[in-house]
C-alpha cells in the first residue's frame, strides 16, 4: 500500500501551483515523482523529487 503525502506542484490545466495529495512512484528514467490529482480540476499533477536510489 502506497502512503499519500502532501506536495506542491504545477497544474498545467489551471496554470497555477497547487497543493495536492500524492504517492511517490519511480519513472522510466529512474526519477522519483509524486503523482496525484489536482484538488480543483482533477487533472493529474506531477512533481519530480530527484533521482531514485540505485538498487544494490
Amino acid at each position: 500500500m502506497a502512503k499519500t503525502e502532501k506536495y506542491n506542484g504545477y497544474c498545467v490545466k489551471c496554470k497555477e501551483k497547487r497543493d495536492f495529495e500524492g504517492t511517490v512512484t519511480i519513472s522510466k528514467t529512474n526519477m522519483r515523482m509524486a503523482k496525484g490529482p489536482c484538488p480543483v480540476c482533477g487533472t493529474t499533477v506531477n512533481r519530480i523529487l530527484g533521482k531514485a536510489e540505485a538498487k544494490a
